[in-house]
């Protein structure tokens, strides 16, 4: 049987020749397929979460690979309901339904999805960029930073729903175009009806597909892109003509004015009119022969960019209004659908507020262009007012910073790792951004915040914080002064260092930030060797060999408690998260009752 990178580089090779999928379901029988699948999910920070039945990626094993194999190849494997629980959604106290699945489904809706992405990933559309490979927010942002200059109106669409009110019938309409396999097809409607368990009542699931499961952001941009491609073929040549604007007639004239009293040795004359004309613009903005009409989506919010008329623009939202009615059988939602012009409202989307910026007194003072208008028309990307006070939140109490009494039971180097990873979280998103030197209010709250917790832990001063843990942090701008904890560990290694500060906040427009990386072309991970060895790391033992997952190193650690076994020593010597053992060692450490018995070699007990 071939390889999972095999597999999958045809099935990638028919997705950009778009030629049908005949025979998929047979490649679900592939062991190697779901390895990979193991080696992407196992270390996802919910695979220890218990679906609807109490089975997670603790206990994995080859045999249970082949369990999934044999109940897919009989037609007999049966989605089990998610569990459902819900989160708070953003800006609203409204919560969105998260779906959780059992491990197997999650093995193999990653198998299925690896699938599909491998033949449609070539064939989805330049403006998705939404739990894409390569692709992420900054990709999106930095293609309307780049490409939407002088864009007049934008229209902000956000699908009501989208996730919960996918119809069923029109999905697998569109994967039947391409997939020629009813087995196949039949999975994958089994998989949208299998309902799901709210407050242990089970429910039926008419539409949509789960929030949280792992095949559903790839069956969502198999739904959208249907919208892509509606845009693409039908609004875009609609409203893109004409290579470039009219110049202004009355603009014109004044430059040509100045350009005449320059020559003939007039030079204040000349600068007065040059400065007249630049309070006009240079092109005629309701040129009729000229039309600008660009497009984004990311996952179910998209974005447009037009140029042209306000009745033109209302017309593009009521015609991709009416397709998502008609064909996808989905909404808009009015009270995020809006239309708003670039210069006097910003957009907002992916987090940003977009606009469209204008200054007249904002000049080029370099090159070819000097003296001329600079930023007109160009698109500014920034960071949200309401942004920098939802961040502050948390770290004020009546308007000044106090400290967090939740972190102050961790050690000192947590709580200033956990504080400094917020910090370059927060600014590394918002490096495209144009004043992203306003989080310098984050960072100061943020920073009191982290000094009076660590008074609070301490039983000292915030003068003697500093003090004790003020350092200078080297920076690609230049020496910084932050703090610093430093861990001193045992002969031969490193020390550990924790750092609050030395992240610049300089806009960098070339920045990319991929939501969704690129895997590593490694069949093989560490793990899966391990695995595939079929050998219990602690007691020599071949049969039934399986893998122990704990969530944390740092259970492990707890203070207080007994003797480690042998088991746990074995996990922190080797900082592993994982344990390749035999069925019988593995539930002896679930019990704790593990212990040394008989050596085997000098890393080899038999649990006991």
């Amino acid at each position: 049987m071939r390889n999972a990178e095999t597999v999958l580089a045809v099935i990638r090779e028919r997705g950009k020749q778009r030629q049908p999928l005949v025979d998929l379901y047979r490649q679900l029988f592939n062991p190697d397929l779901y390895l990979r699948a193991y080696g992407r999910i196992s270390r996802n920070t919910g695979a220890l979460t218990p679906g609807a039945t109490s089975e997670t990626v603790d206990g994995m094993s080859q045999a249970k690979i082949q369990a999934i194999i044999e109940a897919v190849r009989q037609e007999r494997y049966r989605w089990t309901p998610v569990r459902r629980i819900y989160i708070e959604k953003k800006s609203s106290t409204a919560k969105r339904p998260l779906g959780i699945p059992s491990w197997s489904d999650k093995l193999l809706q990653e198998v299925i999805r690896s699938l599909l992405e491998a033949y449609y990933e070539p064939q989805f559309s330049e403006h998705s960029h939404g739990f894409r490979p390569r692709r992420g927010c900054h990709t999106a942002l930095r293609q309307i930073d780049q490409t939407w200059l002088g864009t007049t109106w934008f229209i902000e669409g956000d699908i009501r729903g989208c996730f919960d009110t996918i119809d069923h019938a029109v999905l697998l309409s569109i994967l039947a175009e391409s997939i020629q396999d009813q087995r196949f097809l039949r999975l994958i409607r089994n998989l949208l009806q299998a309902g799901y368990l709210e407050n242990w009542q089970y429910e039926r699931t008419l539409s949509g597909t789960p929030q949280g499961g792992i095949l559903s952001p790839l069956l969502a941009n198999v739904y959208l892109d249907r919208l892509d491609r509606f845009i693409e073929t039908e609004l875009l040549p609609a409203y893109n003509r004409g290579a470039r604007r009219q110049h202004d007639p009355q603009y014109h004239s004044l430059s040509s004015k100045a350009r005449y009293l320059r020559r003939m040795g007039r030079p204040e004359a000349a600068r007065r009119l040059r400065q007249q004309a630049q309070t006009l613009p240079s092109i005629d903005l309701t040129d009729p022969t000229y039309r600008r009409l660009r497009y984004l989506r990311y996952a179910d919010d998209f974005l447009l960019g037009f140029t042209g008329p306000i009745r033109e623009a209302e017309a593009i939202k009521a015609r991709i209004g009416a397709f998502l009615h008609e064909y996808l059988k989905l909404e808009l939602s009015a009270a995020k659908t809006l239309i708003s012009h670039g210069r006097t409202r910003p957009a907002h989307f992916l987090g940003y507020e977009i606009a469209v910026s204008h200054c007249d007194q904002k000049r080029a003072n370099h090159g070819r262009y000097k003296g001329r208008r600079a930023i007109n028309g160009q698109i500014a990307l920034k960071v949200p007012e309401t942004v920098i006070r939802e961040k502050c939140r948390p770290y004020l109490q009546a308007g000044k910073p106090i400290h967090r009494p939740e972190r102050t039971n961790d050690a000192v180097f947590s709580i200033v790792a956990k504080f400094q990873a917020e910090w370059r979280g927060l600014a590394q998103y918002y490096q495209l951004a144009q004043n992203r030197h306003r989080l310098d209010r984050v960072r100061w709250t943020m920073e009191c915040s982290l000094v009076k917790t660590l008074a609070c832990k301490l039983k000292i001063s915030g003068a003697t914080v500093r003090r004790k843990y003020q350092a200078i942090i080297p920076t690609e701008d230049g020496p910084r002064k932050g703090l610093q904890v430093t861990v001193e560990r045992g002969e031969g290694k490193a020390p550990l260092v924790a750092q609050w500060g030395g992240i610049s906040l300089r806009t960098n427009r070339q920045a990319i930030l991929d939501d969704h990386p690129s895997e590593v072309r490694n069949r093989r991970t560490e793990l899966l060797e391990r695995l595939l060895a079929d050998t219990c790391e602690l007691c020599g033992s071949q049969q039934a060999v399986q893998v122990h997952h704990i969530k944390r190193l740092a259970n492990l650690h707890r203070p207080g408690q007994a003797e480690r076994p042998a088991w746990k020593q074995w996990m922190i010597a080797r900082q592993r998260k994982t344990m390749v053992v035999c069925r019988a060692c593995h539930y002896a450490a679930h019990a704790g009752q593990p212990r040394r018995r008989k050596a085997l070699g000098t890393d080899h007990w038999r649990a006991g």
